[in-house]
């Protein structure tokens, strides 16, 4: 589930269960355990390929989760993540909890937060997400672009699921609004990446880090990925070198409004699929009366390929436009309606989406 402005800010100021509404189960002797989730369902109607509107009710991410954490001594913390998700459209036909989403296990306090597992890449997090972390349409970005540098198969090579996995962090405190972060992706030679497209002869350790500074209202972030799990060898003997991911974002936040500019970098080593991205995004907590009523958010990206690119299908740049509006019901419930244009051949990707979230 996407937060909105308002739950953000409640999160930074009671912490993250309080804000989800998590209840706590276990609550004794420095452990407490809680549960937590969400209902995600919506419609969506949106352009395929050929410019014709396909729709359907859907899942949005309804999630199940358990945290929790024991006080080690008064400097140390130990805790735990997981979440798993399942079809609430559809509960019956699928089978309850069907996947997961995330987990890690982890260690904080004075020296910082070190965690092990499964969650978001850092560029996620500190980049793409101030732009447009929307309930379902969101401006592309560099981890899409380097999805399919040269196939019409968008997952040939590796997907986001397979990038969340097998991560050791670092972060460190903030001194006097800095903070940075360190990690790695470990990959043996005994599994293959993804769908076993690429073959891996020898075990290997990505590596990635972020920069992140704030002084009052003001913060900018830049993160680096080197991508280093996804080079290797097809099935069919040709080499792919995956190349690395750059990102910058910079966001000011007023009261209930925040704007955010980003640029990102797909640098690709097969010297033809290079992308960029330059995005403007803006959200804002409206209200009625004094009480929070929902976010309006919206955002607009300009993208530019090399030559030789399959990401936008051939063209070799694509303006995207990308907003919405939430309502907040009730403290645990809320509506949103999204739309998007994308700017491809035949309105690919064009679309509306109308949905409904309860979170307990």
């Amino acid at each position: 589930m996407k937060k909105t402005l308002l739950a953000t800010a409640i999160a930074g100021a009671l912490g993250a269960s309080a804000a989800a509404q998590a209840a706590t189960v276990y609550n004794q002797d420095g452990t407490q355990l809680d549960i937590y989730g969400n209902i995600q369902i919506a419609y969506r109607s949106i352009n395929n390929d050929d410019g014709n509107a396909e729709d359907d009710v859907f899942d949005n991410g309804s999630t199940v989760g358990f945290s929790g954490l024991h006080v080690i001594n008064p400097g140390l913390t130990g805790y735990f993540k997981a979440e798993f998700e399942h079809d609430a459209d559809e509960e019956k036909a699928n089978g309850g909890l069907n996947s997961g989403d995330q987990a890690y296990l982890g260690l904080k306090g004075n020296f910082g937060d070190a965690r092990l597992g499964s969650w978001d890449p850092l560029i996620d997090d500190w980049v793409q997400d101030p732009i447009s972390n929307n309930e379902y349409f969101d401006v592309s970005d560099s981890s899409a672009a380097a999805l399919k540098p040269f196939t019409e198969d968008q997952d040939t090579l590796y997907g986001t699921n397979d990038r969340e996995g097998d991560k050791f962090q670092y972060m460190s405190p903030v001194w006097n609004g800095l903070q940075f972060a360190v990690g790695t992706q470990y990959k043996g030679d005994k599994e293959d990446a993804d769908d076993g497209d690429i073959q891996r002869d020898d075990s290997n350790a990505s590596f990635y880090g972020g920069l992140k500074y704030a002084v009052g209202a003001f913060s900018i972030a830049a993160v680096y990925d080197d991508l280093d799990n996804y080079d290797g060898e097809f099935a069919n003997g040709d080499n792919y070198e995956s190349g690395d991911q750059y990102g910058l974002t910079a966001q000011y936040t007023i009261d209930t409004l925040r704007i955010a500019a980003k640029a990102e970098r797909y640098d690709s080593e097969q010297g033809d699929s290079d992308a960029d991205f330059y995005a403007l995004g803006a959200r804002y907590g409206y209200a009625f009366a004094d009480n929070f009523a929902g976010d309006i958010y919206g955002a607009y990206q300009y993208i530019d390929v090399e030559d030789g690119s399959n990401f936008l299908n051939g063209d070799d740049s694509a303006n995207e436009i990308v907003g919405g509006v939430t309502y907040n019901i009730s403290p645990a419930m809320y509506t949103f309606i999204e739309g998007a244009l994308r700017d491809r051949q035949n309105d690919q990707g064009d679309g509306v989406a109308v949905g409904a979230v309860y979170s307990f």
